[in-house]
């Protein structure tokens, strides 16, 4: 348990941090050849997303941040590649089946074939915090937020599994800057409202 805490403690700075690279002894890197071959985020993509997660800040309530968080959401799950996409439709429908083992042997080989398409991190990240592998998601978000640091969705995650470390100041770290990103996740700002209290000692 303590080598998983130290873990979690080194990456969580790398997960509240956009754009910082991961320390050495927590890098799963792809190989060298696919890396080389696939920009972090085509152009048109990127520019997409931006005008995307700008409306979202502005977002005024629940159904319209909903509405774009959806789009955002659809946007993440293209990767580009036909081929991949199909093999994480397959994922999706192994997942929904709780056939973990062949799921998790499919993302590791998209992994391998995308390595800088975050869905197929943040998909593995999640079938290991379903395994209770808090190293191994933590490890997944974290590669995740390299590739894109404004995905919400990999800090609750964060937040999530440190708030189970009981790593509860780290864990409002990652909730608050969730909620920078899309401000109307409900849900996550009781949490937040409730861990400043603990991690604070006062109300908000």
């Amino acid at each position: 348990m303590r080598a998983v805490s130290n873990l979690i403690a080194s990456l969580s700075a790398v997960a509240l941090i956009a754009g910082a690279a991961l320390p050495a002894h927590a890098q799963a890197p792809a190989p060298a050849q696919a890396q080389s071959s696939q920009p972090s985020q085509p152009a048109g993509r990127q520019k997409i997303l931006d005008e995307l997660y700008e409306r979202l800040a502005k977002a005024q309530d629940r159904d319209e941040a909903r509405g774009i968080s959806g789009a955002i959401q659809r946007v993440w799950a293209r990767s580009g590649s036909d081929t991949a996409d199909l093999l994480m439709e397959r994922v999706s429908t192994l997942m929904r089946q709780k056939e973990f083992k062949p799921a998790q042997d499919l993302l590791d080989r998209l992994i391998e074939l995308e390595p800088q398409w975050a869905e197929a991190w943040s998909r593995r990240a999640t079938m290991r915090f379903l395994e209770r592998d808090h190293a191994g998601a933590m490890a997944d978000l974290a590669h995740v937020l390299q590739i894109e640091p404004r995905h919400f969705m990999a800090l609750v995650g964060v937040g999530a599994i440190l708030e189970r470390e009981e790593n509860k100041a780290q864990a409002l770290r990652a909730f608050r800057r969730a909620l920078e990103i899309n401000p109307q996740l409900g849900d996550i700002r009781e949490k937040v409202d409730k861990l400043t209290i603990e991690v604070d000692g006062r109300e908000i």
